[in-house]
């Protein structure tokens, strides 16, 4: 993979941002020293961003009325030691 240093990189950033879109991956280094990898987004490996999921089983499940209270006791038997009246 080809390596530019930071001045380089700042010169001839255009051509190089170039470069990279057209599938030649990059490392900008910073006193000899890799910092960063510049590659295209199509062969980054990124995921396609997920589309929002809310709402996904409307319909096929229920959330009782009383869910917030479900257990009360128990859970402060649990946490408290001594359930409430």
């Amino acid at each position: 993979m080809k390596r530019v240093n930071m001045h380089e990189a700042k010169t001839h950033l255009l051509r190089l941002v170039d470069e990279a879109a057209a599938g030649q991956s990059f490392v900008i280094c910073k006193a000899g020293k890799p910092m960063v990898r510049v590659t295209p987004l199509a062969q980054a490996g990124d995921a396609a961003p997920v589309s929002s999921r809310l709402g996904l089983l409307k319909g096929l499940v229920s959330v009782p009325d009383d869910f917030d209270r479900m257990s009360q006791e128990a859970m402060a038997n649990l946490f408290e030691g001594v359930a409430q009246s």
